[in-house]
Parts: structure tokens; C-alpha cells; sequence
């Protein structure tokens, strides 16, 4: 029995998740700014998507494992404070940034920091929370991406619009400053295991762990991975995460200069579809996922693949149409159903992994997922489809007669100063079948992340039932 009031337990979960709010604004608020760094710096795609997710990813993923194995031993709460600041400052700094490399380097920086979020997070919600009500609470917490989306969004566009995107970076940043020390104040460290149950639940309570040494990390690592990767369940869990991500990481990031080129919108209006197609629509998604999983896994823990699976499979016409509707209404509509029920995914598979770990391993393996969704997803996503999109922009300028290549002839995507009319009509042109392209290849690997929940599902109830 945990010693913690429901109302309290509540409140730490609701502040751990502002926390991750502030961890996605600042992550997302360079995809939302994308067209206006573009054109300030004279960027590619390609640069965009470095910045947007290699710089930040790598960083990210590299430091989540030394990060998680000090939150298996130390202080939880102190690792998010201080990673919180970490993270809000160098978010703000962005706006100091004189040039791609400077901008390079701040984003990496970003990157370490925020690898101390979420394995603490995780870690100590699993101990306030009980495992069959799991799904629910990580999916709430898991909403702050949404939130996060919504607020980089909507205070982005309109700041990128009226005040410029530095300013844009320096109001993303230093609210998360004052988060941290709420957090330091308000939220206790609590023992670890202590809500553990048998049956569908995760294994014993956590016993102390022996003084450090190497030997024994490295032993506690091949334990994480050997729970994560050579359980065939799980590991359909963990690839299905993993594609989704890198296809979602990359939708999304260029999803608002999709609607900008295709549409030619303001970035007010962008970031208010962006708010609520990729906002409030996954966020509701995320809740919705969390609570049926949950709910329908007391009949049987397959449900817990399955509700992603079906969701996952229901989003794919929908972002296709999102993509080839003729107006920006019908495709924001289409691409908020689409986030709606894909995102039902991530509740269900965080809830699944924390509890087939033992209580000093959940930050652990958090990590380990982080790094699949960091290194690998966010880190080659933007990356992909930003390249992706460069080589459809190419062909399709090419395609139109012009003598000179697409990027000598439009840099930032746009027609140099006193080009002729066709040829700025050439380069918008080509820029927004670039973009369409590139996103509709991209849902390709969405479906391939269906499959996978849909083979996880396959001996799932014998994995949680027997604790391994």
C-alpha cells in the first residue's frame, strides 16, 4: 500500500507531466519555427531536420542511459529539477543563435539535458501508481507531448509572426525554470516497488542494490535489454514503437511547412492547425489509448497491442487524405482524426514495458526506449523526410524546364531577389509536391509500425500474467 493520499498522487503525476510539457515544447518549437530559421539562415531541409533531430537526438539517447542508471540509485526528483533548468536555459539561448552551427551545438545541449526527464518520470509514477492503472497514468503524463505541441504551436506561430523566432525561443524556454523548482518543492521521492502487485503486474518489490561497480551495470543492462529484446512480444511492442516514432517525428515536424507551401498560410494559422491536429487531437488520443487498454485488459492483456494496432490501423486513410485533400480545412481535419488515433499507441506500450522490469530497472528501461525513439527515430526521421523532400523538390523543379538546379536557383525554398514570375511560381511549386511526396511516403512506415502491434498481441497475456 502506497502511504500517499489518491489526491496527492495526482498532483505529482500532473506535475511530472508539465514537466514533460515543457521537455516537448521546447523539442518541438524548432519545427514549428522551421520557415522563419529557414529563411533567416538560408537552410535546407536537410539542415532543418539535423536541427530539428539528429543534434537533438544523439545527444539525447547517449546521455539516457548514464542518466537512468544514476535514477535506479539516486534522487529522481533532483535529476528532473535539475535537468529541467538545464533544458529551459538552452532552449532560450537558441535565440542567440547566429548561425547554423551555433544553432547546432545549442541543440545538442538541449538534447542531454532533456535525457533526464522522462526515465526519472517514469520510474517514479510506477512507483505511485499501481501496475493495472499503469497505461492510464503514463498515458497522462504522456499527454504532455501533445500539450507541449500545442503550446510551441500556438505561441510559436503567433511570436514567429509578430515578434520574430528568437523571441519565440526565448518565451519557450524560461517557464520550465520555475517548473523545476515547484517540482524540487512539491513532489517526495517515494520507495521503490512499494505498489507492486502479483498477478498482471510487474515483479517483486525492489530489493537494495549492491555499492556500484561496472561489472554490476553492465549486468543490469543485459538484464533491461534481455526483458526488452529477446521476448518476442515485447519486442514487437518495442519495434512498433520505434517505426512509429521515426515516421511520426518526421511527419510532424514538417507538417507545418506542408500546410504553409501547399496552402501558403499564415503562421498564426499554422500554428493553430498544428495546435490542435497535432495537439489536442493526439493528446485526447493518448488519454483515450491509455483508459481502453486498461480497461479492456482486464478480459485479456492482449489488449494492450491490440488497441494500438486497431488504432494505428484506422489513422492510415487518414493521413493519406490529409495530405491530397484540396483545402487546408478538410486537411487539418483529416490529419487531427489521423494523430487521434494513432497516438492511442504510446500509453499501452510504456505501461507494458515498466511492467515486465523490476523497480530498479523501470529507468532503465525507459532509457532504452528513449534511445530507440531518440537515436533512431527522432534522430533519423526529420533527417529522412527532410532528404526526402529535397530529392522530390529536385526532380520536381527539374521537371519544369529550368536550366539551373533547385537549390542554386530557390535557396530557402524560395526564388532569389528579382527572379522572374515563372520562376518563383517553379520553386513554390515544386517545394509543395516536394513536401506532399515525402510525407506520403512516410506513412508507409506507419503501416509497418501496425504490423508490429498487430504480431504483439501473439502471446502478450502469457508475458504480463507470468511477470517475464
Amino acid at each position: 500500500m502506497t502511504p500517499y493520499s489518491a489526491g496527492y498522487r495526482r498532483v505529482v503525476v500532473l506535475l511530472l507531466t508539465a514537466a514533460y510539457t515543457f521537455n516537448s515544447m521546447d523539442r518541438s518549437i524548432i519545427s514549428i519555427l522551421a520557415p522563419s530559421i529557414k529563411a533567416d539562415l538560408q537552410l535546407t531541409d536537410t539542415q532543418l531536420g539535423l536541427l530539428g533531430g539528429t543534434a537533438f537526438a544523439l545527444l539525447y539517447g547517449l546521455g539516457g542511459l548514464p542518466i537512468a542508471r544514476l535514477a535506479e540509485r539516486a534522487s529522481r526528483v533532483n535529476i528532473m529539477t535539475v535537468a529541467l533548468i538545464a533544458w529551459s536555459s538552452l532552449t532560450a539561448m537558441c535565440a542567440l543563435a547566429a548561425s547554423f552551427g551555433q544553432l547546432l551545438l545549442i541543440r545538442a545541449g538541449v538534447g542531454i539535458a532533456e535525457a533526464g526527464c522522462s526515465p526519472s518520470a517514469h520510474s517514479l509514477i510506477s512507483d505511485y501508481v499501481a501496475p493495472s492503472r499503469r497505461a492510464s497514468a503514463l498515458s497522462i503524463y504522456t499527454c504532455g507531448i501533445s500539450l507541449g505541441y500545442i503550446l510551441a504551436a500556438a505561441l510559436g506561430g503567433y511570436l514567429a509572426q509578430h515578434a520574430g523566432w528568437r523571441m519565440a525561443c526565448a518565451a519557450a524556454g524560461l517557464p520550465g525554470v520555475l517548473t523545476a523548482l515547484i517540482i524540487k518543492g512539491a513532489v517526495r521521492e517515494p520507495a521503490r516497488g512499494g505498489v507492486d502487485t502479483p498477478g498482471l503486474e510487474a515483479p517483486s518489490a525492489a530489493p537494495e542494490l549492491p555499492p556500484f561497480s561496472m561489472r554490476h551495470e553492465f549486468a543490469e543492462l543485459r538484464a533491461v535489454a534481455a526483458a526488452l529484446l529477446f521476448n518476442r512480444p515485447i519486442l514487437h511492442m518495442v519495434l512498433a514503437l520505434t517505426l512509429g516514432a521515426f515516421a511520426a517525428y518526421g511527419f510532424y515536424y514538417f507538417i507545418p511547412a506542408f500546410f504553409r507551401r501547399e496552402f501558403e498560410l499564415d503562421s498564426t494559422t499554422v500554428g493553430l492547425i498544428s495546435a490542435v491536429s497535432g495537439g489536442l487531437a493526439v493528446g485526447l488520443g493518448i488519454l483515450a489509448g491509455g483508459a481502453l487498454s486498461d480497461f479492456l485488459a482486464r478480459w485479456s492483456a492482449r489488449w494492450y497491442a491490440l488497441v494500438p494496432a486497431i488504432g494505428g490501423t484506422i489513422s492510415l486513410p487518414l493521413y493519406v487524405l490529409a495530405l491530397v485533400a484540396p483545402g487546408w480545412k478538410g486537411a487539418a481535419a483529416a490529419l487531427s482524426l489521423g494523430g487521434f488515433f494513432w497516438y492511442a499507441s504510446l500509453g499501452p506500450t510504456f505501461g507494458v514495458v515498466q511492467n515486465v522490469v523490476d523497480a530498479r530497472r523501470r529507468a532503465t528501461a525507459t532509457a532504452f526506449l528513449y534511445i530507440c525513439l531518440s537515436m533512431l527515430a527522432l534522430g533519423l526521421g526529420p533527417l529522412f523526410v527532410g532528404w526526402v523532400i529535397d530529392r522530390f523538390a529536385e526532380s520536381s523543379f527539374a521537371a519544369s524546364g529550368t536550366a539551373h538546379s533547385f537549390r542554386e536557383t530557390c535557396p530557402g525554398g524560395t526564388a532569389v531577389a528579382g527572379a522572374v514570375v515563372t520562376v518563383q511560381e517553379a520553386c513554390r511549386s515544386a517545394l509543395a509536391l516536394g513536401s506532399r511526396r515525402g510525407l506520403l511516403l512516410t506513412v508507409g512506415f506507419f503501416a509497418w509500425a501496425v504490423g508490429h502491434y498487430a504480431l504483439a498481441a501473439f502471446g502478450l497475456k502469457k508475458t504480463l500474467t507470468s511477470g517475464r
